[in-house]
Protein backbone atom coordinates (compact mmCIF):
# COMPACT_ATOMS: atom_id res chain seq x y z
CA UNK A 1 0.00 0.00 0.00
CA UNK A 2 1.05 3.18 -0.91
CA UNK A 3 1.75 5.84 1.93
CA UNK A 4 -0.05 9.14 1.10
CA UNK A 5 1.92 12.00 0.03
CA UNK A 6 0.92 14.81 3.04
CA UNK A 7 1.73 12.14 5.61
CA UNK A 8 5.28 11.05 3.74
CA UNK A 9 6.14 14.66 3.36
CA UNK A 10 5.27 15.85 7.11
CA UNK A 11 7.87 12.74 7.87
CA UNK A 12 10.33 13.75 5.44
CA UNK A 13 10.05 16.83 4.00
CA UNK A 14 13.69 17.93 4.29
CA UNK A 15 14.41 15.11 1.85
CA UNK A 16 11.68 15.42 -0.61
CA UNK A 17 10.74 18.40 -3.34
CA UNK A 18 6.89 18.46 -4.07
CA UNK A 19 6.02 19.06 -7.83
CA UNK A 20 3.70 21.99 -7.52
CA UNK A 21 2.45 21.59 -11.31
CA UNK A 22 -1.25 20.93 -11.37
CA UNK A 23 -1.43 17.38 -12.90
CA UNK A 24 -4.68 15.38 -13.79
CA UNK A 25 -5.03 11.96 -12.76
CA UNK A 26 -6.13 9.94 -15.84
CA UNK A 27 -5.10 6.16 -15.21
CA UNK A 28 -6.78 3.26 -13.64
CA UNK A 29 -4.51 3.98 -10.11
CA UNK A 30 -4.76 7.53 -8.58
CA UNK A 31 -1.98 6.58 -5.66
CA UNK A 32 1.68 4.70 -7.19
CA UNK A 33 5.19 4.63 -6.61
CA UNK A 34 8.42 3.81 -7.37
CA UNK A 35 12.07 4.19 -8.59
CA UNK A 36 12.18 6.30 -11.41
CA UNK A 37 13.16 6.62 -15.09
CA UNK A 38 13.06 9.09 -17.15
CA UNK A 39 12.42 10.04 -21.08
CA UNK A 40 12.98 13.89 -22.22
CA UNK A 41 11.30 14.22 -25.52
CA UNK A 42 9.18 16.60 -27.64
CA UNK A 43 6.43 15.92 -29.77
CA UNK A 44 8.13 12.10 -30.22
CA UNK A 45 7.06 9.26 -28.05
CA UNK A 46 9.15 6.48 -29.75
CA UNK A 47 11.45 6.22 -26.94
CA UNK A 48 8.56 6.24 -23.91
CA UNK A 49 7.15 3.63 -25.99
CA UNK A 50 10.55 1.29 -25.81
CA UNK A 51 11.31 2.03 -22.48
CA UNK A 52 7.54 1.00 -21.15
CA UNK A 53 8.14 -2.15 -23.77
CA UNK A 54 10.89 -2.89 -21.02
CA UNK A 55 10.64 -4.44 -17.75
CA UNK A 56 9.32 -2.36 -14.94
CA UNK A 57 9.47 -3.62 -11.95
CA UNK A 58 7.14 -1.13 -10.13
CA UNK A 59 9.03 1.66 -11.80
CA UNK A 60 7.42 4.90 -12.94
CA UNK A 61 8.42 7.18 -15.75
CA UNK A 62 9.04 10.47 -15.70
CA UNK A 63 8.17 11.89 -18.88
CA UNK A 64 9.24 15.45 -19.74
CA UNK A 65 7.66 16.58 -22.69
CA UNK A 66 8.19 19.81 -22.74
CA UNK A 67 5.28 20.91 -20.80
CA UNK A 68 3.44 20.31 -24.61
CA UNK A 69 -0.03 19.70 -25.64
CA UNK A 70 0.05 19.60 -29.11
CA UNK A 71 0.62 15.83 -29.42
CA UNK A 72 0.43 12.93 -26.69
CA UNK A 73 3.11 11.15 -25.56
CA UNK A 74 1.29 7.73 -24.24
CA UNK A 75 -1.99 6.31 -24.94
CA UNK A 76 -3.65 2.70 -24.63
CA UNK A 77 -1.53 0.31 -26.66
CA UNK A 78 1.65 1.75 -24.84
CA UNK A 79 0.27 1.74 -21.05
CA UNK A 80 -1.39 -1.41 -21.85
CA UNK A 81 2.24 -2.73 -22.52
CA UNK A 82 3.52 -0.79 -19.62
CA UNK A 83 1.16 -2.73 -17.21
CA UNK A 84 2.30 -6.35 -18.85
CA UNK A 85 5.75 -4.95 -18.17
CA UNK A 86 5.22 -3.95 -14.73
CA UNK A 87 5.35 -0.48 -14.55
CA UNK A 88 3.97 1.08 -11.24
CA UNK A 89 2.80 4.45 -13.41
CA UNK A 90 3.42 7.06 -15.91
CA UNK A 91 4.02 10.67 -14.65
CA UNK A 92 4.09 13.16 -18.40
CA UNK A 93 4.76 16.55 -18.23
CA UNK A 94 2.68 16.81 -21.16
CA UNK A 95 -0.25 15.19 -23.31
CA UNK A 96 -1.94 11.81 -23.46
CA UNK A 97 -5.02 10.20 -25.40
CA UNK A 98 -7.37 7.51 -24.88
CA UNK A 99 -8.63 8.97 -21.75
CA UNK A 100 -11.36 6.03 -21.11
CA UNK A 101 -9.18 3.32 -21.94
CA UNK A 102 -6.16 4.86 -19.77
CA UNK A 103 -8.57 5.13 -16.83
CA UNK A 104 -9.25 1.44 -17.15
CA UNK A 105 -6.29 0.28 -16.29
CA UNK A 106 -4.40 -0.60 -13.51
CA UNK A 107 -1.81 1.82 -13.82
CA UNK A 108 -1.00 5.12 -12.53
CA UNK A 109 -0.83 8.08 -15.29
CA UNK A 110 -0.84 11.76 -14.37
CA UNK A 111 -0.38 14.44 -17.03
CA UNK A 112 -1.09 17.14 -18.34
CA UNK A 113 -4.05 17.13 -20.23
CA UNK A 114 -4.76 15.18 -23.93
CA UNK A 115 -4.47 15.44 -27.62
CA UNK A 116 -6.28 12.63 -30.04
CA UNK A 117 -3.14 13.65 -31.89
CA UNK A 118 -0.57 11.13 -32.42
CA UNK A 119 3.31 11.93 -31.99
CA UNK A 120 5.86 11.29 -34.02
CA UNK A 121 8.00 7.86 -34.07
CA UNK A 122 11.42 9.34 -34.68
CA UNK A 123 13.11 8.55 -31.41
CA UNK A 124 14.63 11.29 -30.71
CA UNK A 125 15.32 12.63 -27.20
CA UNK A 126 16.93 11.05 -23.87
CA UNK A 127 16.77 8.09 -22.00
CA UNK A 128 17.49 8.05 -17.76
CA UNK A 129 18.96 11.89 -17.58
CA UNK A 130 17.85 14.08 -14.90
CA UNK A 131 14.76 15.83 -16.04
CA UNK A 132 13.33 19.66 -14.45
CA UNK A 133 9.88 19.68 -14.25
CA UNK A 134 8.48 23.15 -12.78
CA UNK A 135 11.68 23.38 -10.74
CA UNK A 136 12.13 20.07 -9.54
CA UNK A 137 14.85 18.00 -10.92
CA UNK A 138 13.72 13.91 -11.48
CA UNK A 139 16.60 11.52 -11.26
CA UNK A 140 16.60 8.29 -12.55
CA UNK A 141 17.08 5.76 -9.20
CA UNK A 142 15.59 8.37 -6.75
CA UNK A 143 12.12 7.36 -5.33
CA UNK A 144 8.81 9.17 -6.94
CA UNK A 145 5.38 9.26 -4.76
CA UNK A 146 2.00 10.30 -7.00
CA UNK A 147 -1.49 10.44 -6.07
CA UNK A 148 -4.43 12.60 -5.41
CA UNK A 149 -2.40 14.84 -4.03
CA UNK A 150 0.50 15.14 -6.20
CA UNK A 151 3.83 14.16 -6.93
CA UNK A 152 7.22 14.21 -4.42
CA UNK A 153 10.27 12.95 -5.05
CA UNK A 154 13.23 11.84 -3.04
CA UNK A 155 16.41 14.86 -3.94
Amino acid sequence: MTIATADLFDARGDELDSLALQLLDLGGRTAFDGPLRTVRCHRDNALVKRTLATPGDGAVLVVDGGGSLESALVGDLIAASAVENGWAGVIVHGAVRDRAALSSLPLGVKALGSNPRKSAKDGVGEVDVPVTIAGVVFRPGRHVWADADGVLVER
